[in-house]
């Protein structure tokens, strides 16, 4: 079954955070993503740039309206997310805790409904 990690965490910068303290951060990214990849449960992987650069879209009283900015502006923002293919809610919880975002944010962890892959939808909703 696939499942959605995603990662809310509290935004830094580099310079925030520094580039000893960055460069960690992205091995240790690295070395997740290339854990899951070699497990076979990887389907995509997507750190997100900061919230700063979000635009938002909305036609929910039938006109266009974007404006600059993320959907909740909150102290901590989404991320980013992986998509992993695993048997159960247990796998898929053994994979989200071994995420370095875990150890500063949370990871939801959401089961996926429906996918398009290879031109078609595949799944339940």
């Amino acid at each position: 079954m696939r499942y959605s990690l995603i990662m809310h965490y509290p935004e830094m910068t580099e310079a925030d955070l520094g580039t000893e303290a960055m460069n960690e951060g992205k091995a240790a990214f690295d070395d997740y993503a290339k854990a899951l990849n070699d497990a076979g449960v990887l389907i995509s992987a997507e750190v997100l740039q900061q919230s700063s650069n979000t635009t938002t879209l909305t036609m929910r009283d039938g006109h266009l309206k974007v404006q600059d900015g993320p959907f909740a502006d909150t102290k901590e923002q989404l991320g980013g997310l992986f998509v992993v293919d695993v048997a159960d809610l247990d796998a898929a919880l053994a994979w989200a805790e071994k995420c370095p975002a875990a150890y500063y944010g949370v990871i939801e962890i959401r089961p996926g409904a429906v996918h398009f892959e290879d031109g078609a939808w595949h799944g339940k909703i």
